[in-house]
């Protein structure tokens, strides 16, 4: 597994506004300079009673100050279990868990406070509206009503106009949109999203996505875990891919799309062929179809030019052009998928 430099990432440069960065509790624990780390966790473990295999291994992730920064994983992979660790909601058999530089088990309570939690269930009283909602959940983190900025967030989600109305009457994604407004009412510097577009529409997912880069422009660092590994791939400039209860990567999200070195060119010809051309033999390449060719390479011990010179020396004619290049689904398969398990049994 990858660690990260002491120094933060361009992610945690865009956080290094002070006012930004800093939640509205710090000034009460003395806290004047944000940490280079929102999140570290060394060793973090967790075993049901009665399992046989731990939930978290000894897992050590480091997520910087201001990342937007994804975790993904199978099902049962750990990450409810270490989102649930963070949360206060489960107790860690082992290890240490720090947020915002705050230990969980030295100062539990303003640990939790720096964090704010969006989970996957729809977990809103039907009978209480949006304001009475927020107003009373920043009741429970003890922000005072002078404080309390309510209509602000409200109207940020775009839940202004159904601030009066009660929960019962909105829709699926208005209520997903309540579930983030009631995650930032105690000004957390860090927003966990427990698969936040889990069967919403598209137009909401955009709507979402939008709101998440304005959080994470302002300061916010966002942990994200969801299914959609294109939506990982755009939004994240950290991920991390957890398995079995252990982190097996956890990179720049460039970083880690290199990590495959593997492209392919689909060559379309004006000729159809039954069998290659004695200059195109030397590489490898396949006839998907009797007027395309696959070439499959490795970019960093390839050239491309030298395909292209053998091309125009077998005197065929090139119609189109057209490169596939690794993304995170291959990755994500190699690492968790039928591809780990070939290796594990060689």
């Amino acid at each position: 597994m990858s660690s990260f430099p002491a120094d933060v990432p361009t992610a945690a440069n865009r956080a290094a506004r002070p006012s930004a960065a800093l939640p509205q509790f710090a000034s009460g624990l003395g806290i004047t300079v944000p940490p280079a780390h929102a999140i570290a966790l060394s060793g973090l473990t967790k075993t049901y009673g009665g399992a046989a295999k731990p939930a978290l291994d000894h897992v050590d992730l480091v997520i910087p100050r201001g990342a937007l920064y994804g975790l993904l994983g199978p099902n049962g992979a750990g990450k409810s279990t270490l989102i649930n660790i963070l949360a206060g909601l489960v107790l860690k058999t082992a290890g240490k868990a720090a947020i915002w530089g705050i230990d969980i088990d030295a100062d539990p309570r303003q640990a939790r406070a720096a964090i704010g939690v969006v989970p996957q269930e729809l977990n809103i009283d039907p009978f209480f509206t949006p304001h009475e909602i927020l107003d009373m959940q920043a009741g429970f983190y003890g922000v005072p009503k002078r404080e309390r900025r309510t209509d602000e967030i409200l109207a940020a989600v775009g839940l202004a106009d159904k601030a009066t109305a009660y929960a019962r009457t909105l829709s699926g994604g208005m209520r997903r949109r309540l579930l983030v407004a009631k995650a930032l009412v105690h000004s957390p510097p860090v927003l966990v999203l427990d698969e936040p577009t889990a069967g919403v529409d598209v137009e909401l997912r955009r709507q979402l996505w939008s709101h998440v880069r304005a959080l994470n422009a302002a300061g916010t660092t966002i942990l994200l875990t969801t299914h959609y590994l294109e939506e990982a791939e755009e939004l994240c400039d950290h991920i991390a891919i957890i398995d079995k209860g252990r982190v097996v990567v956890a990179e720049r999200t460039e970083d880690l799309l290199r990590r495959l070195d593997d492209k392919s060119l689909t060559i379309t010809i004006a000729e159809r062929l039954t069998s290659l051309p004695e200059t195109l033999k030397g590489f490898h390449i396949e006839i998907a179809a009797s007027n395309r060719l696959v070439f499959r390479y490795r970019p960093s011990r390839t050239p491309l030019a030298d395909l292209l010179a053998a091309l125009q020396q077998s005197g065929l004619t090139v119609v189109d052009l057209a490169t596939e290049e690794t993304d995170l689904q291959d990755i994500f398969l190699q690492l968790t998928g039928t591809q780990a398990a070939a290796r594990a049994k060689s």
